[in-house]
């Protein structure tokens, strides 16, 4: 495997590796979970009762600030020094093996089996993305965390295509076992970049202060300016878009457009251009603070989202509004990066994976609730009228977010 390599503070280059690696691993986990394995269940005569419960595997995502502490606790235990490395790099063994197991025999396991072992998955995934959190916040320096958050935004929709579209072409022209088996070697290269590191002193000032007395918990997160005032602005920036994400499709397939069409112009050139705005928005945050790229990335989903509420009972051809959709991905892309860099701001603490972890909670929270609002205000307003109200509360958000980082959301000392 290669020698480990030691050194007083890891090379940015090193960290961004070890980061890409780890979070394209989840999300390849994550689009097996979602997408993938659902739909090979489904093939294989799975009912939609039993499909409809992978859903509730999200909940160890939206929860896991529950145990942060703990975690945390692990991650730094009095008396100095950190186990990030070890956390993570357990927990991925732990994950592929589990996932490894699927891979017994040539045809997929019974669904309660498949999904037990998602369960599973998912539990000890969400659990390392606690000490990944951490470990990018303090290895990276600030001039570097835009690009740290294009490994993580553009990694999850890397593992996305990866878990979610490369197994199923595998799956389609080599058999369940194999496809497997592929899932779990990407898998084991993509963590070999953290297996062959040393966690190397903080980039960041203060990561240390008070290491040795320090107690990771909750109430300390919730006792930070800092935190209180991002969670309001995560809460704010996110429900706009989380309002209209999940009707894109239906809008599409209303205005007649058909499956393969929006597969391909809104699922894989959707997917591109995202991944496109996190790279734009990566390089844009080397010379701009996130705070201050937040802001007009969200006044332009309110305008793009205006659009299509207003291309709706205009009657305008349902290519012009996969152009606009189009458009709002590459903007979701880069709005994920800048949000996503200011909360490492906001999290850089001697308890970062607590803080993080909190304000993740937060934004998976959002997601939750606005995308069930969303469907029900569509079933009893309308599709305009949703899309109007996504546009109105993404166009609130521009305006509160700098006022609301005037107050307060920089880093500070916690107590002891």
């Amino acid at each position: 495997m290669g020698a480990l390599i030691p050194s007083a503070t890891t090379p940015p280059g090193r960290v961004l590796a070890v980061i890409a690696g780890i979070y394209v691993t989840q999300s390849t986990i994550g689009g097996l979970t979602f997408q993938g394995l659902p739909t090979s269940l489904r093939a294989g005569g799975a009912g939609y009762e039993m499909i409809s419960l992978v859903s509730l595997l999200m909940l160890p995502w939206a929860f896991k600030f529950l145990w942060a502490p703990a975690v945390e606790r692990l991650r730094r235990p009095v008396g100095g020094g950190r186990r990030s490395r070890r956390i993570v790099l357990g927990g991925q063994i732990l994950a592929i093996l589990t996932i490894t197991l699927l891979a017994v025999g040539d045809a997929p396991p019974l669904p309660a089996m498949v999904l037990a072992a998602l369960a599973v998955a998912a539990l000890i995934t969400a659990t390392v993305d606690i000490g990944c959190d951490a470990y990018a916040v303090e290895q990276l320096p600030p001039r570097l965390r835009g690009l740290g958050n294009v490994m993580q935004v553009g990694g999850g929709y890397l593992g996305a295509l990866i878990g979610g579209g490369a197994f199923l072409v595998l799956l389609d022209h080599t058999g369940w076992r194999v496809a497997i088996l592929a899932m779990v070697a990407i898998m084991i290269l993509l963590t070999l970049p953290m297996a062959m590191t040393r966690e190397g002193r903080p980039a960041i000032d203060g990561a240390d202060a008070g290491a040795g007395i320090h107690r990771p918990s909750l109430r300390h997160a919730f006792a930070r300016r800092p935190v209180r005032i991002g969670l309001v602005v995560v809460l704010a920036v996110q429900a706009g878009l989380r309002l209209a994400m999940g009707l894109t499709g239906p809008l599409l397939v209303d205005g007649g457009v058909s499956l393969a069409t929006i597969g391909l112009v809104t699922g894989a050139g959707g997917m591109a251009l995202s991944i496109a705005g996190t790279v734009a928005a990566g390089i844009a945050l080397r010379r701009i603070a996130p705070e201050h790229l937040l802001a007009p990335l969200v006044a332009t989903q309110a305008v793009l989202l205006g659009a299509i509420a207003a291309a709706i009972p205009a009657g305008l051809p349902a290519s012009w509004i996969m152009a606009v959709l189009l458009v709002l991905s590459m903007i979701q892309g880069a709005s994920f990066v800048a949000l996503y860099s200011a909360m490492m701001g906001w999290a850089a603490s001697p308890q970062a994976g607590v803080d993080f972890t909190l304000l993740q909670c937060a934004d998976a929270a959002i997601a939750a609730v606005a995308g069930l609002s969303g469907g029900l205000i569509a079933a009893a307003l309308g599709l305009d009228a949703t899309f109007a109200l996504a546009a109105g509360t993404a166009a609130a958000a521009a305006l509160l977010t700098p006022r609301l980082l005037r107050h307060g959301a920089r880093p500070e000392t916690l107590p002891a």
